[in-house]
């Protein structure tokens, strides 16, 4: 809206200086047009005075040639003068006619884009109102399959609309896969699990260039070249093979022998930790962890659901069985997310963002008393998370602007994997929901 703003007003300069050139080669053209009347009386006086004289000189002396020669050459400077004047009054003219056409256009052009900006906000409007309709169309085929866990699937739909990805924590059996299976299967994209254990290879996981007699070598690619890629327990696996996959998730290619490859877009990876079990796992170290846009817990269903699970779930009927059906496409997805960043944020968002990530980063400064179990705070990163997923819930809601309540929605997903704790803090058993949520507190709201 800015730039608009400004363009707007460069715009309506460029014609007040047009308008004053045009006013200038007016008064240039009067100018001249007097100076052309003047030389015309001077000229038809001079064509008299020497007639006049003629007529006496005549009857002194019989040579009118030497009378007639100044006659001559007054005429001829006189002529070649008012020629000189009538190609600068042509000029003038030329030039008055040049801006009257430029300020013309000029206006033509505003009127133009005036009338195209109305319609486009229209189409802004309809387009989130559909694309409102489509996420609750999404959510009822998941809720044919997933029973509870709407605050999850809330989560995971928001994370694909930024382009982002997902880190899961939760016990084993609450329908963390077959949430992610349903979410592909409704957006018409494919899908691939990987169970990620101790042995398991980074060859495993990306694929191998292998050699066959009458074909030679080729590259046989494997399950990370999927839409929606599910890394099953990825602290099981060691760090080379996070790695590979982490390479993936961040510039969207995998390297195979010497050649890198694109992973298909739209790309999404949901990948999962056990939090009971330590015995065999490699913790993801930090850096890698803030390359997931959300860190989601996904708990117990209560008693009502749980009684509903027994009645469906997929050890009675099959996946195929429940028949969901595909609201979206990958195209589809990939406008999606373009559209998302078209959301706009205001400059007072954009501060009330930096100073909530400025807040885990020196919590003092605005007097929070759980910012000592504070170790390290969010990255740039994080101010990039919290935009992009603040967009990404202005879009669910059917809002073409983003609001300080739909920062605060995504802060606690965003935010909870990048505030480390110190050793009092996790010795003490303080979570970083406290502290984000006593940051919210204190950060002024715009």
């Amino acid at each position: 809206m800015v730039s608009v703003k400004n363009k707007k007003e460069a715009d309506s300069s460029q014609d007040s200086r047009l308008e004053v050139l045009k006013q200038k080669l007016e008064q240039e053209q009067a100018i001249l047009e007097g100076k052309e009347y003047t030389l015309k009386q001077r000229r038809t006086k001079r064509s008299k005075e020497p007639k006049v004289r003629s007529k006496v000189e005549s009857v002194k002396t019989e040579e009118p040639e030497e009378t007639e020669e100044p006659e001559e050459t007054e005429e001829t400077d006189g002529e070649a003068e008012s020629a000189l004047k009538l190609i600068s009054k042509k000029k003038v003219t030329e030039d008055i006619e040049r801006v009257e056409d430029i300020l013309k256009s000029s206006k033509q052009q505003q009127q133009t884009a005036t009338t195209e900006k109305i319609p486009e906000k229209k189409n802004i409007g309809a387009k989130l109102k559909s694309y409102k309709e489509l996420f609750e169309k999404i959510r009822a085929e998941i809720r044919k399959v997933v029973i509870g866990q709407q605050d999850a699937v809330t989560g995971m739909i928001r994370a694909l609309i930024a382009d982002g990805h997902v880190l899961v924590e939760g016990v084993p059996g609450i329908a963390k896969t077959t949430l992610i299976r349903t979410l592909a299967q409704t957006m018409a994209c494919s899908f691939s699990r990987i169970q990620f254990t101790p042995d398991l290879l980074p060859t495993d996981i990306i694929g191998i260039s292998t050699y066959q007699e009458g074909r030679g070598f080729y590259t046989l690619k494997g399950p990370i070249f999927s839409n929606f890629v599910l890394a099953d327990e990825i602290n099981r696996a060691p760090p080379k093979v996070q790695s590979a996959l982490l390479e993936a998730m961040a510039e969207r290619q995998a390297t195979i022998a010497k050649e890198s490859f694109p992973v298909p877009s739209p790309f999404f990876t949901m990948a999962t930790q056990n939090p009971i079990e330590n015995v065999g796992t490699y913790s993801l170290p930090e850096a890698q962890v803030d390359r997931f846009l959300f860190k989601i817990y996904m708990g117990y269903p209560d008693i009502d659901e749980e009684q509903q699970i027994l009645r469906t779930n997929i050890t009675i009927k099959k996946f195929d069985s429940f028949e969901i059906n595909a609201p979206l496409d990958p195209d589809s997805i990939i406008k999606m997310q373009e559209d998302a960043k078209q959301i706009f944020v205001d400059k007072k968002v954009e501060r009330y963002i930096v100073r909530l990530v400025d807040a885990t980063r020196n919590p003092k400064k605005y007097g929070c008393t759980s910012g000592k179990y504070v170790e390290y705070g969010a990255s740039p990163r994080g101010s990039i998370g919290l935009i992009n997923a603040s967009r990404a819930d202005a879009m669910m809601k059917g809002q073409s602007y983003v609001t300080p309540h739909n920062v605060k929605t995504i802060a606690y997903d965003v935010l909870r994997h990048r505030v480390l704790l110190t050793y009092e803090g996790q010795a003490e058993g303080i979570k970083a929901e406290t502290i984000i949520a006593e940051i919210l507190k204190k950060v002024p709201v715009p």
